[in-house]
């Protein structure tokens, strides 16, 4: 079993136990994901089955896009609501003109410092072990890749938008840095992932669909296939949607 198996991930599990519960259905040991969501984010989970794990780099090079959820007045260690939410009032209310001004601003390669409360290594230990026990962590900047941000929703103190960004990024880190811009707080409240690459959420499938079928092999994207869609793709944005 070679190939690509489209996992819409829901919320509540680690992309790790995700996999390993896929591999439990499917028989399959050899297999790999592209790109972790973390347990409180849904969607696009691309998981490599056999040969495919081969894909696994050029997979993690695509962009992704998510659909996002924040709120400005609010902020909390890590920039989600997995942790206590800390009140963050703003000086004013932006306007919805200085909210999409603010998001474009994001726009382009940007440096980004990533959040303390996150699974990057830091002298070799993941950086949320060390603040865990209390350990004060400095992360240094490091490059990301917005390709587009649209606003689709703002009403104080709610922001929705969708965001195609590249390899590395944080989305927490993003509202942090908008709300920032706008003198206000700024907290994940809701993340889903919408595409990664050619493969988007429309042909995903759950773990209802691949445990209750007959053959697995029904929600494989064959290996050849797959190839040929990467081929197609080049590392670019998808078209940028039309603003709200």
């Amino acid at each position: 079993m070679d190939g690509l198996i489209i996992l819409n991930k829901p919320i509540g599990i680690t992309s790790a136990k995700a996999l390993y519960r896929v591999r439990k259905s499917t028989g399959v040991r050899k297999s790999g994901h592209a790109g972790t969501l973390d347990p409180g984010a849904a969607g696009v989970l691309v998981l490599c089955m056999g040969k495919a794990t081969k894909l696994v780099e050029s997979l993690m090079n695509q962009p992704k896009v998510y659909h996002a959820a924040a709120r400005l007045d609010v902020t909390s260690e890590s920039y989600d609501s997995d942790y206590p939410l800390i009140d963050a009032p703003a000086a004013r209310i932006p306007d919805p003109e200085e909210v999409i001004a603010a998001c474009r601003r994001f726009e382009g390669d940007i440096e980004q410092i990533p959040p303390a409360i996150s699974a990057l290594k830091v002298d070799g230990r993941r950086a949320y072990k060390r603040r865990r026990v209390g350990e004060s962590i400095e992360l240094k900047p490091r490059p990301a890749r917005i390709y587009w941000l649209c606003v689709r929703r703002y009403e104080w103190p709610v922001l929705e938008f969708d965001v195609a960004c590249g390899r590395g990024t944080y989305v927490r880190a993003l509202i942090r840095d908008i709300g920032a811009a706008l003198g206000a707080g700024g907290c994940l409240t809701a993340l889903t992932r919408a595409a990664v690459g050619p493969f988007d959420i429309r042909r995903a499938c759950s773990f209802a669909d691949l445990e209750g079928a007959e053959r697995a092999e029904d929600y494989l994207i064959p290996l050849e296939q797959a190839r040929a869609l990467l081929s197609k793709q080049a590392v670019e944005a998808p078209p940028r949607p039309t603003e709200a």
